[in-house]
């Protein structure tokens, strides 16, 4: 397994991931990154300044990923969790959790203070492993992120320290 920024080569593979990790959760196609036009171009969606996106390559295959990026109309040094998906075939190795920590450790370089994420209800499992990052619960969304059908909001400081006491 690796962890690598994003090719070109990654974007059909990457957006098949996402797609197909919507629609096997049962989320929305509306009002979720399934209907996005960067998920289509994901290399070329993150290459502006102060962004990242990481791909886990495994046996020559794309097999997820997560990016960083600002928080579209906020001011506050905030960034997203952007279009973090991984393929069933590697749930359950712990590859979420080092992508969190690689996305954290890019939104700390990049210079943002605080890291945002959207996620649905459903999504049981990524809520209690991002809770475990040091994510809380919002009563609302911030920014404008255009993903109505997502009712999670979560909000993590990035200048306070990671305690991962037990991630099992």
């Amino acid at each position: 397994m690796q962890i690598r920024k994003i090719k070109a080569s990654d974007n059909l593979e990457i957006e098949q991931i996402i797609k197909a990790s919507i629609v096997e959760f049962g989320l929305p196609t509306t009002g979720t990154a399934y209907e996005d036009l960067e998920t289509t171009k994901m290399y070329e969606s993150y290459q502006g300044k102060n962004e990242v996106y990481f791909v886990i390559e495994e046996n020559g295959s794309t097999v997820g990923g997560g990016g960083i990026k600002a928080l579209k109309n906020n001011k506050d040094k905030v960034c997203e969790l952007q279009k973090m998906y991984f393929s069933p075939l590697i749930r359950g190795k712990g590859y979420g959790k080092i992508m969190i920590e690689k996305c954290i450790q890019a939104a700390k370089d990049l210079g943002y203070k605080k890291c945002y994420l959207e996620s649905d209800p459903s999504m049981k499992t990524a809520i209690y492993i991002y809770k475990k990052f040091g994510f809380k619960h919002l009563e609302a969304p911030i920014g404008s992120t255009g993903h109505h059908a997502c009712g999670i909001w979560m909000l993590k400081d990035l200048e306070a320290p990671i305690s991962l006491i037990n991630t099992n």
